[in-house]
Formats: C-alpha cells, sequence, structure tokens
C-alpha cells in the first residue's frame, strides 16, 4: 500500500500549527498559524503589519528554536530594525546569531517588462541561499506588492501567487506575507487572499478621537477559528491580542472566604466576608463611600500578603493614599513593601478595549490576588453601554479564570434608581453592595444594604455606617416608628424615647409611692383594730367570769337560805 494510501486509509491528518508566540494570537487561531503555509496580513498604513511579521520571527527565533528569513521590499532592514528596537527586539543581534536572515530587494516598477512569462527564479535563489544560511523554518515578505508592482495582468499575478506560494509550501516553510488593503478588497490586487491559506486583516480606526486597533481572522483553511474582531495593542512588549471571553461558564469556584476589610460588614456575610475568586460590585451615588470600602478591602488583603492591584480612573495614586490616611489605611506602606500595585489614568485615554487589554498585560505582570477597579463607569465615557458591558463580561470571566477576587466600583447618578447599576453589570457579579444616602432632619447620612451576595446567607437590613480616622464602622441598626433613622433623627427619637422612659419610671415610682403610704395607713389601722378587738376580748372574758361569780354566788345563797329554812 502506498504512503497516501496509508493516509486514507488512517483518516484525515489534522491540521498542524505553527506557534506564534504572540500574545493572544495563538489563543485565538487555535494553536498558531497553518505550519508549512502562506499567511496573508493585510490593512492600511500604520495598523500594524510590518511588527506582526517581525515579532512573528523573532519570537520564532528566541523562543521556539526556528530561526526565519526577512525579506523586505520597501524598507531595508537597518530601517526595520530601528522601527522594532522600540518593542526591546534586535534583529541585528538575532542576525549575527545566525537566528535571523535580513535581506533587501529593491525593485522598480520601472525596470519590469510585463511580457510572456515572469521569471521568479532569481528571487527563488537568492531565498534559498537566505534559508540555507540559517536553517530557516520561518519566512516574512514585507511587502509582497512591491514585487508585482508593475504588472496588471491580473491572470499573470494570479499564476505568479500561486507559484511563490507553492514554492514555499514545497519547503515546508511557514510564512507571512503582508499586503496593503485595497479598495473593495482585502488587498491590493484582490488575489492574495484567495491563493493563501491564511488570511488576517489588520485594522486601525479612530472613534471619537480615540485610536482602536483591531484584528480578524477573515480566513484559515483547514480549522476552526475565531472570526470575531479582536483588539490588539503594540507596546515596548510587542504585540498583546486580546481574545473574547470563553463561551463555556467553568470558572473555578472556591470555598475559601476573605475578609472584606470591614469586620461589621463581614459579620453581615455570614461572618466570614466574600468568597475568594468572586466579582464584588460596590455602587452608590457621590461621596457615599465607596472608594474606602474597596480601599478597605485592599488593605485587608495585604495583611495577609496577598498581592493587589488597584485601578483608579478618577484620582491619583498620592491623591488616594493621602484620603485614605484620613480613615487609618496606609496604602502606601503595602505599595513599598511591593503586595500593592496602583495605577490610575484617565479613562478617555484609550479605547474600551485598550483598557480592557492593559489591564490584562498589568495582571499577567503582577499576578495579583485582589484587583479593585474605580469606578467602572467612567469608562462609559470613552464608549457605548454595549462595549462597556462586553468589555466588563470578558474581565470578570478573566478574573474569575484567573482565581482574582474583584471590586468594582461604580457610581450611581442622583436621583437614579438605586437598585441598579449604570454600566449594567449587576447581574453578572456575585456579591452586590449598595451604598446610599438617607436625608433627614437637614442632613444626609450613608447606609449600607447586602442587596445580593451568591452562595451565602447575609443580612437583610439597612445599616448605618460613619467613617471615623480609625476605619468604617456599621452602627447596629435602629427602627423608628416610620422605618430606619439614622443621624440626628435617630439622636433625636433616642432622646424621646430615654425621656418618655424616664417619666414612665417616675410615674412607677410615684404610684408605688402611693400605694405604699396606703399600706402604711390601711396596716395602722389594722393595729388600732387588732388592740381594740383585745379590749372587747378583755371586756368579754370579764363579763363571763363576772357571770359565773354571780351564778355561784347564787347557788351559794341558795343552798344557805335552804338550811336557814331547816331542809336536810
Amino acid at each position: 500500500m502506498s504512503t497516501h494510501a496509508k493516509r486514507l486509509a488512517s483518516g484525515p491528518m489534522p491540521l498542524k500549527k505553527c506557534p506564534t508566540g504572540i500574545l493572544g494570537l495563538d489563543e485565538i487561531t487555535g494553536g498558531g498559524l497553518p505550519k508549512g503555509r502562506t499567511t496573508i496580513v493585510c490593512g492600511g498604513p500604520g495598523c500594524g503589519k510590518t511588527m506582526l511579521g517581525v515579532e512573528f520571527l523573532v519570537r520564532g527565533a528566541m523562543e521556539l528554536n526556528e530561526p526565519g528569513v526577512l525579506m523586505a521590499f520597501e524598507e531595508t532592514p537597518r530601517d526595520i530594525a530601528t522601527n522594532v528596537a522600540s518593542l526591546g527586539f534586535d534583529i541585528h543581534a538575532l542576525a549575527r546569531k545566525k537566528k535571523l536572515y535580513l535581506d533587501f530587494l529593491s525593485v522598480e516598477p520601472s525596470e519590469i517588462k510585463e511580457s510572456g512569462e515572469y521569471d521568479l527564479e532569481g528571487l527563488f535563489i537568492r531565498l534559498q541561499d537566505a534559508i540555507t544560511a540559517v536553517g530557516a523554518k520561518r519566512v516574512m515578505f514585507d511587502t509582497l506588492e512591491a514585487l508585482f508592482s508593475g504588472f496588471s495582468n491580473l491572470q499573470i499575478l494570479r499564476a505568479e501567487f500561486r507559484r511563490l506560494f507553492r514554492w514555499l509550501k514545497d519547503r515546508g516553510l511557514t510564512a507571512i506575507v503582508t499586503a496593503e488593503r485595497g479598495e473593495g478588497n482585502l488587498s491590493r490586487y484582490g488575489l492574495e487572499e484567495y491563493v493563501s491559506d491564511c488570511v488576517i486583516l489588520l485594522d486601525h480606526r479612530v472613534k471619537d478621537q480615540i485610536s482602536e486597533r483591531r484584528l480578524r481572522i477573515v480566513k484559515y483553511r483547514g480549522t476552526r477559528h475565531g472570526a470575531d474582531e479582536y483588539p490588539f495593542l503594540i507596546d515596548e512588549r510587542g504585540m498583546s491580542i486580546l481574545p473574547l471571553s470563553a463561551l463555556e461558564l467553568q470558572h473555578k469556584v472556591w470555598n475559601e472566604r476573605v475578609s472584606s476589610g470591614i469586620p461589621d460588614l463581614d459579620k453581615m456575610l455570614e461572618g466570614k466576608g466574600y468568597y475568594r475568586g468572586t466579582s464584588i460590585l460596590v455602587t452608590g451615588t457621590a461621596g457615599s463611600g465607596k472608594t474606602s470600602v474597596a480601599a478597605a478591602f485592599i488593605d485587608a488583603a495585604c495583611r495577609r500578603g496577598e498581592r493587589c492591584l488597584f485601578i483608579d480612573f478618577e484620582e491619583s495614586r498620592d491623591q488616594v493614599g493621602r484620603n485614605m490616611k484620613s480613615i487609618g489605611l496606609n496604602l502606601n506602606r503595602w505599595a513599598g513593601k511591593g503586595l500593592l500595585t496602583h495605577e490610575a489614568w484617565r479613562s478617555t485615554q484609550f479605547g474600551i478595549e485598550m483598557h480592557l487589554l492593559r489591564i490584562h498585560k498589568l495582571i499577567e505582570k503582577h499576578k495579583p490576588q485582589c484587583v479593585v477597579i474605580d469606578p467602572i463607569t467612567n469608562l462609559m465615557h470613552s464608549s457605548g453601554d454595549k462595549e462597556v458591558y462586553s468589555m466588563m463580561m470578558r474581565l470578570m470571566d478573566f478574573l474569575k479564570n484567573s482565581g482574582i477576587t474583584a471590586i468594582f466600583v461604580s457610581l450611581t447618578a442622583g436621583g437614579s434608581k438605586l437598585e441598579s447599576s449604570t454600566v449594567g453589570v449587576s447581574s453578572l457579579a456575585d456579591t452586590w453592595i449598595l451604598l446610599r444616602d438617607i436625608e433627614s432632619d437637614g442632613e444626609r447620612n450613608r447606609c449600607i444594604y447586602v442587596l445580593k451576595s451568591r452562595g451565602m446567607a447575609h443580612s437583610n437590613q439597612l445599616r448605618e455606617f460613619v467613617i471615623t480616622t480609625k476605619g468604617i464602622k456599621l452602627i447596629p441598626p435602629y427602627i423608628g416608628p416610620g422605618g430606619v433613622l439614622t443621624g440626628t433623627s435617630r439622636i433625636n427619637q433616642e432622646a424621646k424615647e430615654k425621656f418618655a422612659a424616664l417619666q414612665r419610671d417616675f410615674e412607677i415610682s410615684r404610684k408605688q409611692r402611693e400605694v405604699s403610704r396606703k399600706r402604711r395607713a390601711l396596716e395602722a389601722q389594722a393595729a388600732s383594730l387588732q388592740a381594740e378587738l383585745v379590749t372587747v376580748d378583755r371586756e368579754a372574758e370579764d363579763l363571763t367570769r363576772e357571770s359565773k361569780k354571780r351564778e355561784q354566788q347564787a347557788r351559794v345563797d341558795q343552798a344557805g337560805l335552804a338550811k336557814s329554812r331547816g331542809a336536810n
């Protein structure tokens, strides 16, 4: 049986993939680019085509032991090296180590004569020498249009594209070819995307004066792949592509509990605090104490020796540190010990996806166990509700998959319904802490309420809390005639009840004294009657004795009379 027949008998062979080493790209491609095949990377100017191709070569050479060849047709290797140096890539050093071969081929359209067949043998010989020199496994062409810029015959172009791609495929080379975006087509000629095995489209757009970069896999033969638009960022560490959240909910569940940093709030949560690895939403109006609640959570986590990340969209790190000192929380101390990373930037600085990607990179860098984002509502200034909701869902999924306990602070506008979040992510959160102000007797007082906390029994009481120099303290609930009383109303009601209690005590004492006086009078009267009764009894006894004496004397007299008459 022939080798081809054996392969057919054993079933279809899965497509082999070549890891790119680019953060996020391997995830959305299911393992990388098609191994031994050609990938077209197309897009407009400034979208990052060359950066993606160069990083593909550099990561392969440095991390995967796969040398590469960079064949440039527009920029010289020196220019490209200067451009990518800001990413930390030294391609000249890799070239000296025989891990990368740099070549530049200048093609002038005026020198090309379109007659008969166009011969690529010269290019193939030059490319083969470069591949042999470093043992290349990867190849990058930047850009291919420059090579065929003098041709207008589409049939010749299609044939030459196929010929080049076949030459690369026959030698098992994984290639990236950059292409300029055409009008109405993905590429200038509209042919490259049809003859290649994988097409990646890069887009650099500006919306509301904020620039965003997006990546989309338009085509990938022989495998499943993500087809959505993915935001990506180019910074000092190279390219980072942010995948969407997972379709399946398979987050790890933790039974461990962590303190909220407020002992009285922990008591409202079964006395144990939050579940580790869950998302906590803290909502409230301006000045209700949201940041203080979040800072107390960070302080408690740092006391346990856990690494924390605090992302602020409103206040600087120094300002938050100063403000929290007033309530007994020294966050700067934890930053000095390396337990707290405090990052602050304006929400209007980037698009929503760039915020998400930057947060991802911070988490990957610092590996925190607890995260606070304050406030998420500021993100709405640079994006719409749906985009913010999508971003928050993806961020919460990422944090849960990483086992990170996170607090999201959300501002509720005055006069709006309190039991709703502006961003609309309350259903995604595991625990929802609602802070509100209650106005009465000319003052506003803070109250806290656990609206929900999945997986645990929690208090249903509305508790007043005060922010003191020693932290946040929850006051035991006080229910007055008209409901929960706070502040001066509570003090006045307590004074009224105390005065009423004193009045009741005084009235009881007065009645007790009256009863005691009457008792004494009755007892005296009873004593007098008792003495009179004794006197009467004595008189009765005297009368009885006197009567007996008279009877006895009468009998004696009768006996004497009878004797005097001579009776025997």
